[in-house]
């Protein structure tokens, strides 16, 4: 699924986009009930109202499942800010089921010939993640899966062997896996990008330095 955005997106988009393509990845992959947000709106409401309140649609939240997960969720994306500030971010990894090198389905966010810019010279996050969604769901990409069974969830992004970051753990000789279903989301900027934008990561000098990082967490889905 290639989807080009006529122009550079404004600074911290790259982010934004891992951290959602997760999200629906997934709830469309049935590893959470609900979409994340109603999850965590019906976590917190619970959470502040106490044991006595009507259980939103039967889920029994907020179970211990459902805390532990959005809390590593929330855990997750912190630490994603911190590595998409540190290094460029040419490729993530969703690896579901399986182990790291052998998942069942694996999902790639290919950010190499994306490039962001400054806020009043740039497209807005907002309107190019409604883009993306509109592609995905155009696409039709989940609707032929069979339902994949409760399982576990890997996190990889490629940065700069020496960005600094300390939460990931390198993985210096990481082959992405060809086996399993994959999809590639192939994330682009077209059009007039104007000179002070970061240039198209592919432009970006000596890939050859730039190594996988594992998130040290394995997310474990839950369909109470």
């Amino acid at each position: 699924v290639a989807v080009a955005f006529p122009g550079a997106v404004c600074r911290g988009s790259g982010y934004r986009f891992a951290c959602e393509l997760l999200k629906h990845v997934l709830h469309q992959r049935n590893q959470l009930p609900l979409p994340y947000e109603q999850l965590a709106y019906f976590c917190r409401r619970a959470a502040q109202d106490g044991d006595g309140i009507e259980k939103p649609l039967s889920l029994g939240l907020p179970s211990k499942k459902c805390q532990q997960l959005l809390m590593e969720l929330e855990d997750l994306f912190q630490h994603l800010e911190v590595m998409f500030s540190l290094t460029l971010v040419p490729r993530v990894l969703f690896l579901l089921g399986g182990n790291v090198m052998n998942p069942k389905e694996l999902y790639e966010l290919n950010l190499e010939g994306f490039c962001e810019g400054a806020a009043e010279e740039s497209l807005q996050t907002a309107p190019c993640v409604r883009q993306l969604f509109h592609r995905l769901f155009v696409a039709d990409v989940f609707s032929e899966l069979k339902a994949l069974p409760i399982t576990g969830t890997l996190v990889l992004v490629q940065g700069h062997r020496d960005c600094g970051v300390e939460w990931f753990r390198p993985k210096l000789n990481y082959q992405v896996p060809t086996r399993g279903r994959k999809l590639t989301v192939k994330l682009s900027c077209d059009g007039d990008v104007h000179l002070s934008a970061s240039p198209p990561q592919h432009m970006a000098p000596a890939w050859e330095d730039y190594v996988w990082f594992q998130a040290p967490v394995t997310l474990k889905g839950f369909s109470e």
